[in-house]
C-alpha cells in the first residue's frame, strides 16, 4: 500500500549552496530595506527604513493574503513619489534564510 498525502517525505531541505536567488533592493528604482515596527491594520504597517525615516507602508493586494507580515520582519520598500518621507509601498518580505544570506554577504546592515 502506497501512502500519499501529508505524511509523504519530500526530500532533504535545501542547503545554502542551493539557495541561488535572493531579491535585493533595486537602488535605481528607489527601493531600500526596512523593518516593520508596528502593524496598523487596513493593510498598513509602520516601517523603519534604512535612510532613518519612519514611514507608513501599504501592503498591496497581491501580497495581502499570500504573504503574512509580522512585527520585526525585514522588507523591501519603495517610497512614494509624493510624500516620500511619510509613505511607502511594501514590495517584498524576506524569510529567515534569506536574511542570513544577506547578512553574511554584508548587504543587510542593521539600522
Amino acid at each position: 500500500m502506497v501512502r500519499r498525502g501529508k505524511g509523504r517525505h519530500r526530500g532533504p531541505p535545501p542547503t545554502e549552496e542551493e539557495l541561488v536567488r535572493v531579491r535585493t533592493p533595486r537602488r535605481n528604482d528607489g527601493e531600500m530595506f526596512g523593518i516593520i515596527i508596528q502593524m496598523l491594520g487596513f493593510d498598513r504597517v509602520r516601517v523603519r527604513c534604512e535612510d532613518g525615516n519612519i514611514r507608513v507602508g501599504r501592503i498591496p493586494g497581491r501580497m495581502k493574503k499570500r504573504v503574512w507580515m509580522r512585527v520585526g520582519d525585514t522588507v523591501v520598500i519603495v517610497p512614494w513619489d509624493f510624500q516620500s518621507d511619510e509613505k511607502c509601498d511594501v514590495v517584498h518580505r524576506y524569510r529567515g534564510n534569506e536574511i542570513d544570506w544577506l547578512q553574511k554577504r554584508g548587504l543587510l546592515k542593521m539600522f
